[in-house]
């Protein structure tokens, strides 16, 4: 590992960009990115651990909190961390995706400067480069509102994570070498909570007290649904939007997606299931943890959990319809949620998104809009900054769905202009439910429904209280309508979140550009920033 005094310097360098934010806390990390031996499932794996940890440490924050988080690689191959919902205003430079970093090369560290602006809520980060994500490295991030801004509801009694999501006895090489060699994966071998399967997990409450879970779906492909046994859940926030407070027996997530619930302990003291379950699936992975009250007497609970949902996507589409915005909760900053009328904005430009499974030279891959995504031999964002020629092009992806049945196998780049507001449409036309996320943005979910998408189906869109957020699902034969303000300068990763298809080609980058020049915009490449590929040697300041 480093000397202290390298990694000190690595961190002052990264200060270089925290001007304008000097006035803001710090919070100080240091990672160990390791290879550990873990048996979530009674089997042994390889797993990816960070300080000796699986899952990951916690992040805790408050809005506006700058984090610098020295990341050390010792694994025998490049590595990556994403922010799953961490906007990072103006400075995709921090992102952790290989379209904008390059990677930390084994026995190496890179230090991230990362600030929480003006956001709250419940995230969680990941490793984003070869298939990692299959062994760990994940980890929940929680940003607390700052003590002058009210939040909607009284201070929870206590505050907990779940980081659920599919899990595979093998080990994250094998699973990518299934990839390589143009196979799908197999169905998962279970579901976890937590790093753990069935109940290996408890939470204890005292009765009559009311908990926050957050929830994460980590996982690399599934859908879930969550139950608290003889409980309901008030939803309370999703992704960074204080939503309105309706309460559900059950809630579908979708892989990538993250919620806040709150769950008063109002019955009788025992021990009650947390019950997980995958969605739309034959056989159904189900999996348990433990809701323990303390003057229950422990012992486990003692019957059954209680079974998920049997109506499948029309139950499904119909809850996510339900889940709106707060318009009158404060977000981040004083002024309301509903401040911004963003469907009072006319959007300047209509993407639309079609997702496909395909054979390339016999393999499988998939694409969007008839482009499987590769990755180029440099960073888009590092070779954009140094002016280097044929690493991309701009308007290597279209617009819209071109017809047929093939794709191309290429680096794709879609242009797009600061400030723009833009509408963007996921048309789903295979069997299976999709998600999909943005990097470096929060949009506004205004509908979705089956069949095809027509400009007519804009009569049937949210314009009042859409939710924001920065992870969406698309139900089979289905659509669903996003807005977008376009207001981070940055080369940002649009993707699959079903890991094993963005592996294999669904996503591409989104250039948002400002000719501008302007650190009002987006600030320089941090003086640590990593070099590779074709800007290798390269100084990141004039000498």
């Amino acid at each position: 590992m480093a000397a202290d005094s390298i990694f000190w310097s690595v961190i002052i360098a990264a200060f270089f960009v925290s001007i304008a934010i000097a006035d803001d806390p710090y919070r100080f990390f240091t990672w160990n990115v390791t290879y550990g031996d873990i048996w979530p499932l009674g089997v042994k794996q390889q797993g990816i651990l960070i300080n000796g940890q699986f899952p990951g440490p916690q992040i805790e924050a408050v809005t506006n909190d700058n984090l610098i988080i020295n990341v050390f690689n010792s694994l025998d191959e490049p590595f990556l961390i994403s922010w799953n919902g961490i906007q990072q205003r103006k400075t995709s430079w921090q992102d952790g995706m290989w379209g904008t970093n390059c990677p930390i090369p084994p026995g190496r560290n890179f230090t991230y400067a990362l600030q929480m602006k003006d956001q709250i809520g419940s995230y969680f980060y990941f490793p984003s480069l070869a298939f990692h994500k299959a062994a760990g490295g994940f980890g929940g991030i929680r940003i607390l509102s700052r003590p002058a801004i009210p939040v909607p509801f009284a201070p929870p009694d206590g505050d907990f994570t779940i980081l659920t999501g599919d899990w595979f006895k093998a080990n994250h090489t094998g699973l990518r070498a299934i990839l390589d060699n143009g196979q799908d994966l197999p169905f998962p071998d279970a579901l976890l909570i937590n790093g753990q399967g069935p109940a290996g997990v408890s939470f204890t409450v005292d009765q009559g007290k009311t908990y926050r879970f957050r929830i994460s779906n980590v996982g690399l492909t599934q859908s879930i649904n969550i139950r608290f046994e003889g409980h309901t859940m008030k939803l309370v926030e999703v992704e960074g939007s204080h939503t309105l407070q309706s309460s559900y027996s059950n809630l579908d997530i979708h892989v990538g997606q993250s919620y806040s619930v709150l769950v008063t302990a109002d019955q009788p003291p025992r021990d009650y299931h947390i019950a997980i379950s995958s969605r739309f699936t034959t056989p159904v992975l189900s999996t348990t943890a433990i809701l323990r009250y303390s003057n229950g007497g422990g012992g486990g609970p003692p019957g059954p959990p209680p079974g998920g949902p049997t109506i499948q996507i029309d139950y499904s589409l119909n809850q996510a319809r339900s889940i709106r915005w707060n318009l009158t909760a404060s977000a981040a900053r004083p002024n309301p949620q509903g401040s911004y009328h963003y469907g009072m904005i006319t959007p300047s430009r209509t993407i639309v998104l079609a997702n496909s499974a395909v054979l390339v030279n016999g393999k499988r891959r998939y694409a969007v809009n008839g482009v499987s995504f590769v990755q180029a031999d440099t960073p888009f964002k590092v070779a954009d900054f140094f002016n280097i020629p044929g690493v991309f092009s701009v308007g290597s992806i279209p617009d819209s769905p071109p017809g047929g049945d093939g794709a191309a196998l290429r680096p794709a780049v879609m242009g797009a202009n600061f400030r723009d507001f833009v509408e963007i449409v996921f048309q789903n036309y295979e069997d299976t439910v999709q998600s999909w996320h943005l990097n470096g943005f929060a949009f506004f979910v205004v509908g979705m429904d089956g069949g095809q998408w027509t400009s007519a189906s804009r009569l049937g869109y949210n314009l009042r209280d859409g939710v924001s957020r920065c992870t969406v699902q698309v139900y089979p034969k289905s659509w669903t309508a996003i807005y977008v303000p376009l207001d981070n300068v940055g080369m940002w990763n649009l993707r699959s979140e079903n890991w094993a298809r963005q592996y294999l080609g669904q996503q591409f980058y989104l250039r948002v550009y400002s000719p501008s020049n302007s650190f009002r915009d987006e600030y320089p490449i941090p003086r640590n920033a990593l070099l590779c590929g074709r800007a290798s040697g390269r100084h990141t300041r004039p000498l």
